[in-house]
């Protein structure tokens, strides 16, 4: 490879794992391919998009990937890449690019999988990241501040535990302000805003205060617990809501509920029950804050009447005044529900739901397709 440039593939569905890794490595950005070190970040949903672009490309060029499908299915992966970064990538990619500029045996870099004429060769696996130890992003590339990674729920369908780990890690509040000052607006991405400073399973709310109040010190609008992170409805309290109303600009809460079956929210281990959800969705109401609630549809074991509770709870928000955003199942691969079929809607639930949709109070994909769609409006 006579070109040693190194380019990330950029585009709108992979910018906040891009942004975390741009100030990294010394890298430009393309739409295409491009001769030299090409690096990608891809979920389930883009692969086969890619692989084709890959498997096309007519560059002289190494191709690496990482992101939440290469960690998973790394042996498929290498059907079309040259390596796989395996889980985070803030410590082992700059190494990878490094010694493959300098054209050293990559296999002494920990954490990345390739092949050999003998088959694919896994390195030692590295623990997760100290997040202060990096940046969050760097200009001109700009995304919400990660402020956590990590969940100990290990919720069936979710590949977070198998990326991130089922520990929760947190950046300190001085790092958080730090990235925040170069927003005009401050948004974040975690697994679940009110658990920042927690273990996961039960809030610390004077550590969400201490950040809150941070945070407020910079005069600007502050968007927690909105998309692009979310909250737990079981983490719901007047103390917790009366933090986001006193420091907040959102009026609009992200909760994840995700089924209205007590039977499934079980089987898929989401540890919180239907009572939490609706209890979550009353109290922020009475707080002036409007609910918006993610809810699967078609998750595996799903029969029809696990199917009209779930209906019959989107009816109960959307009559309470929150909205919903409705998700169809898709198993994602390193989840424990990697190898099951989504169940099919029942014509009358797929029907409603269209209505719902109609009346502007659902949005989202339900059928038709295993694709996510989320509102992306604090």
């Amino acid at each position: 490879m006579a070109d040693r440039r190194v380019w990330f593939r950029w585009n709108s569905r992979n910018s906040y794992s891009i942004a975390a890794l741009y100030p990294l490595v010394e890298a430009e950005l393309t739409r295409e391919p491009k001769p030299g070190i090409m690096l990608y970040s891809f979920a389930t949903p883009q692969a086969e998009e890619i692989y084709e672009e890959v498997s096309t490309a007519e560059v002289d060029a190494l191709f690496v990937a990482g992101g939440p499908h290469p960690s998973a299915l790394p042996e498929e992966v290498l059907e079309h890449f040259d390596f796989v970064v395996i889980g985070e990538g803030e410590e082992t990619l700059p190494e990878l690019v490094d010694a493959l500029a300098e054209g050293r045996d990559p296999g002494s870099v920990r954490g990345i999988a390739f092949r050999t004429a003998s088959g694919v060769k896994y390195t030692e696996r590295r623990p997760n990241v100290d997040l202060d130890l990096y940046p969050a992003f760097e200009r001109p590339i700009l995304a919400p501040v990660e402020i956590s990674r990590g969940c100990p729920w290990g919720c069936t369908y979710c590949q977070t535990p198998q990326l991130f780990g089922c520990g929760m890690r947190h950046r300190s509040i001085t790092a958080i302000t730090k990235y925040a000052r170069m927003h005009k607006d401050i948004r974040f991405t975690s697994p679940n805003s009110l658990a920042y400073g927690s273990d996961g399973r039960r809030p610390r709310l004077e550590k969400v205060e201490a950040l809150l109040k941070a945070l407020a010190e910079l005069k600007r609008p502050i968007y927690f617990g909105t998309f692009p992170s979310e909250v737990r409805p079981d983490f719901i309290s007047d103390e917790a809501l009366e933090l986001i109303t006193g420091y907040c600009a959102n009026r609009r809460l992200s909760l994840g509920g995700q089924s209205g079956s007590e039977r499934i929210l079980e089987a898929v281990r989401r540890g919180h029950s239907v009572a939490e959800i609706e209890r979550a969705c009353e109290l922020a109401l009475e707080h002036g804050l409007v609910p918006q609630v993610d809810l699967i549809f078609g998750l595996p074991t799903e029969s029809e009447e696990d199917q009209h509770k779930t209906l019959s709870l989107a009816r109960w928000i959307v009559g309470k005044g929150g909205n919903v955003r409705a998700h169809r199942f898709m198993p994602l691969p390193g989840t424990p529900l990697a190898g099951a079929e989504p169940t099919p809607l029942g014509p009358e639930v797929e029907a409603e739901l269209g209505r719902l949709a109609l009346n502007g109070k659902l949005k989202g994909t339900w059928s038709g397709g295993p694709q996510f769609a989320r509102d992306k409006t604090a």
